[in-house]
């Protein structure tokens, strides 16, 4: 990995510095008053303010998090940090080289080949043609594109693409890394890459600025977290506290838009779980298999025991260590708990031929009565990469002899 010999990290006390950030964009009703405005100096739009208001600080070697629904003004403010928009109002203190991790390959001219847009694509991020030649060899070598490196990137794949765009744009290592939604980048190997060398950065002090609607990144990923709700600050504190507020809002979201379905069009719900559950995903890492122990054979099942026994089987190649999580929650979407191995400093058994299970036990279940849900998620061993998910595979009914109202029987003492 290449540094930037003129600014080296250690150099630096990175600090980004965002006060009362503000961006407006005027509407106009028809070009003609649009061109009116211009020539009587009258006004005639409305304006829409994508942020407004927004201020934090963000220091060296710190990871943020930025979360929100669509259209809460998440993209407009990492373009404004990247300096591809101008803000309205307020101010933005960077210090450091800067790379952002927005649109990859957008940039790319489709006629060049590969090796063309390197230094064309390299020019526009601040690369010289010297520096690009000495990185040149790394960069292909990351993107393992190989000899088609000199083919023009019209005829490359979408994932040949952002594979090039990707190794282009962290050849330089940052001190400030703005990243949307780029854990996903190419095929499964290809992530773990990117993933690792994301984490290289971080490690080495490199501030990140991390958008994503992957709550469980952010919550592994990033020291504090930013709720953006219609342009304006909801919440800005440490990461466990946001996404705490931010699920109830989820929820409630979620909630709604149930009570609405349901009132136009009656949904069986055992049939949408059934329908919501993958087909077996042949990738090179993927899951095998979900199974609960003691159901017996109505639909949905009724556990028979006082333990829950879920078994995980996963495929995993090359010898790689895999962690596996498994989340219970309510049929209807509320959530109980999840766990993960890498969490609980668990490895799952080997069972040869790059096979894998873990096994997890829910002791005297402390459930009330009502129906459940499992999902089961691998991960790489740190729990960074996803590489599969299945997402309410099995639904199961409990029953709790004592009717008591409540979600969960917590342990408790009388006195």
């Amino acid at each position: 990995m290449q540094k930037d010999a003129a600014m080296p990290p250690d150099s630096l006390p990175l600090t980004l510095d965002v006060t009362n950030l503000g961006k407006e964009y005027r509407l106009y009703a028809s070009p003609r008053q649009r061109l009116k405005a211009l020539v009587t100096g009258r006004s005639y739009h409305r304006s829409h303010w994508a942020l407004r208001g927004v201020s934090f600080t963000l220091q060296r070697g710190q990871c943020l998090g930025v979360i929100g629904d669509n259209g809460a003004g998440k993209s407009s403010l990492l373009k404004l940090l990247a300096g591809t928009l101008q803000p309205s109002t307020g101010s933005i203190t960077r210090s450091g080289r800067v790379t952002a991790i927005l649109e990859l390959g957008a940039g790319f001219h489709p006629d060049f080949t590969g090796r063309q847009n390197l230094y064309f694509g390299g020019s526009l991020i601040g690369i010289s043609a010297a520096d690009m030649a000495r990185l040149e060899p790394e960069i292909i070598a990351f993107s393992e594109l190989g000899e088609a490196i000199d083919r023009p990137v019209k005829t490359y794949s979408s994932g040949m693409t952002v594979r090039l765009a990707f190794a282009l744009v962290t050849a330089v290592e940052p001190q400030l890394l703005i990243i949307d939604e780029a854990l996903a980048v190419g095929d499964q190997h290809f992530q773990k890459k990117c993933v690792e060398r994301i984490e290289s950065f971080r490690n080495h002090g490199c501030t990140i600025l991390f958008c994503s609607h992957s709550l469980y990144h952010v919550q592994q990923l990033c020291d504090t977290t930013l709720w953006l709700k219609g342009g304006q600050v909801q919440a800005y504190g440490p990461t466990p506290e946001v996404l705490a507020a931010y699920e109830v809002h989820v929820r409630a979201q979620e909630l709604g838009d149930k009570v609405l379905s349901t009132t136009s069009t009656e949904v069986d719900p055992h049939t949408a779980i059934a329908q919501s559950a993958p087909p077996p995903h042949r990738r090179a890492a993927r899951i095998e298999s979900l199974t609960l122990d003691n159901l017996d054979t109505a639909t949905p099942p009724l556990l028979q025991a006082a333990d829950l026994v879920i078994t995980v089987r996963v495929h995993m190649p090359s010898g790689e260590q895999p962690s596996i999580g498994v989340m219970l929650e309510q049929a209807h979407g509320v959530g109980i708990t999840s766990v993960t191995t890498h969490n609980d400093g668990v490895i799952p058994t080997h069972l040869g031929n790059d096979v894998w299970q873990a096994q997890l036990r829910f002791t005297n279940l402390p459930l009330h009565s009502g129906e459940y849900v499992v999902s089961a998620y691998l991960f790489d061993a740190k729990g960074l990469v996803v590489y599969e998910e299945w997402l309410h595979h099995t639904s199961f009914r409990h029953v709790y002899s004592l009717s008591m109202p409540g979600l969960v029987r917590l342990p408790h003492v009388w006195s």
